[in-house]
C-alpha cells in the first residue's frame, strides 16, 4: 500500500537532513484552483465544505517524522501582491493550477515565472500540483509543463503532478514520484494513472 505525502516527502528528505524537523511550505495558485481543498485533503479533514480564502490558513501536518506547516494564501488578483510578505524560510513552494480552467493559464504562468524569479524563492524546490484532473476538461500535466516551459527551469527541483484535490487521486498516491531528482534531467513518470515530470 503506498503511503500518503510521499512525493513531497522524498523532496523534504533531500533538504533536510534529518526528520523530526518542521518544514515551511507555501501554498500558491491562482483563486478557485482548488489550495485549500487539497490542503484539507493533505491533513485528511472534510472537504465538503470549502470558501474561498479572503486571507491565509495555516495547517500542521505530522508525516513520516516531519512537521510540515503550511500556509495557504488566498489567490484573488488583489491579495497576490501580499504573497511576498509570506516568502520569507519557504522550504517548500507548492503551487496549484486549475487544469480545467485553460483561459486562466496565461495568467497563472506569469504569476509562477514571477515566483521563480523572487530572490527570497531562489533555489526553493517547487511542486506543481495540475488539479482537477476529476473534470473532463482538464489540460493534462504534461500540456501544462509544456505550456508554462517547466522543462527551461534549471536552477531548482520541480516536478509537476497531475491530482484531484477532490478525490484525492494524486495527492495521497504519490509513492516513489522523486526518488532520484536531479537539477538537470526530467523523467516522465505514471503513476496511479497520473502522469508526472520530474527535474
Amino acid at each position: 500500500m503506498m503511503k500518503k505525502h510521499s512525493g513531497l516527502l522524498s523532496i523534504l528528505r533531500k533538504l533536510k537532513s534529518t526528520p523530526d524537523q518542521e518544514v515551511r511550505i507555501l501554498l500558491l495558485g491562482l483563486d478557485n484552483g482548488g489550495k485549500t481543498t487539497l490542503l484539507k485533503q493533505l491533513a485528511s479533514e472534510d472537504i465538503s465544505h470549502i470558501t474561498p480564502t479572503q486571507g491565509f490558513n495555516i495547517k500542521s501536518v505530522q508525516s513520516q517524522g516531519f512537521k510540515l506547516n503550511v500556509w495557504d494564501i488566498g489567490g484573488q488578483r488583489k491579495i497576490r501582491p501580499y504573497w511576498r510578505n509570506y516568502f520569507e524560510n519557504t522550504d517548500v513552494l507548492i503551487y496549484v493550477i486549475d487544469s480545467a480552467d485553460r483561459k486562466r493559464f496565461e495568467e497563472t504562468g506569469q504569476e509562477l515565472a514571477e515566483l521563480l524569479d523572487e530572490e527570497k524563492l531562489s533555489g526553493v524546490p517547487v511542486l506543481i500540483f495540475a488539479n482537477k484532473q476529476d473534470l473532463l476538461t482538464a489540460a493534462p500535466a504534461s500540456e501544462i509543463a509544456e505550456g508554462l516551459n517547466l522543462h527551461t527551469i534549471r536552477d531548482r527541483i520541480w516536478q509537476i503532478q497531475s491530482c484531484s484535490a477532490l478525490t484525492g487521486e494524486g495527492i495521497q498516491n504519490c509513492s516513489n514520484i522523486v526518488q532520484n531528482v536531479n537539477n538537470n534531467t526530467c523523467i516522465y513518470i505514471i503513476n496511479s494513472d497520473f502522469p508526472s515530470f520530474i527535474c
